[in-house]
């Protein structure tokens, strides 16, 4: 099994889950500093905690916003952006309006992820589409906005919805925003060969609240005696 450098850069940890206590963000920050993670992403009440936890250290706090449905106006996203990152957010992951995709209503689409791109910039910004919910067509029409209006990264899925991240929506998304563009994987990855495959299909960091799972499971050698 081929074995990537710096795999724990790649990681953005994650406890988004709603029953979350201080007590799991307070481990959430500690793992993400024994092992150097990219960032940690938590909901944005729990902002000013992970970054007063994190300050001093490498590791980036990053805020969902519009979470995890994406149905919010583009001012409540706004705001909840600008809020994170005066809490101490570095980056932000934000759903898009799924049902304008769906109504193939592209403008409010592109007004959506533009606003909140202008609002917070320079802090870079990650579009999540909820790939589970989109035709190829309709993956490939949003990921063309959301890199011309300005967007870091394209990312598949909030974990929340009917699916996850697959190989062939990394490969999509990459074949569609080109080489330069971040693309995310997240949702249902809490493996390390599974990290991997993403990684060589296209993928620039993984969301997961497996993190620590992925970067300390231990390589075992396939039929061939590769590892």
């Amino acid at each position: 099994m081929i074995k990537i450098k710096n795999l724990n850069k790649y990681i953005d940890h994650t406890v988004l889950k709603p029953e979350a206590s201080v007590a799991d963000i307070k481990k959430l920050c500690a793992e993400a500093k024994k092992y150097n993670f990219a960032t940690v992403f938590v909901n944005p009440s729990y902002i000013s905690l992970a970054a007063n936890l994190l300050k001093g250290t490498s590791v980036k706090v990053g805020c969902a916003v519009g979470f995890p449905l994406g149905a919010t106006t583009t001012e409540v996203k706004v705001m909840e952006a600008m809020q994170a990152i005066a809490d101490g957010a570095q980056e932000i992951d934000m759903v898009i309006n799924v049902g304008a995709v769906k109504s193939k209503n592209y403008k409010i689409v592109e007004n959506d992820i533009k606003n909140v791109v202008k609002a917070v910039s320079p802090i870079g910004v990650k579009t999540i589409l909820e790939t589970c919910l989109l035709t190829n067509e309709e993956k490939m029409k949003v990921a063309k906005i959301a890199k011309r209006v300005g967007a870091w990264f394209v990312k598949t899925s909030t974990g929340f919805s009917t699916g996850g991240a697959t190989v062939e929506d990394i490969k999509l998304l990459r074949k569609t925003v080109g080489p330069k563009m971040g693309v995310k994987a997240a949702g249902g990855i809490r493996d390390y060969k599974t990290a991997i495959a993403l990684i060589q299909a296209g993928a620039t960091r993984i969301g997961t609240s497996a993190g620590v799972k992925i970067v300390t499971e231990p390589t075992v050698p396939d039929t061939k005696g590769n590892y």
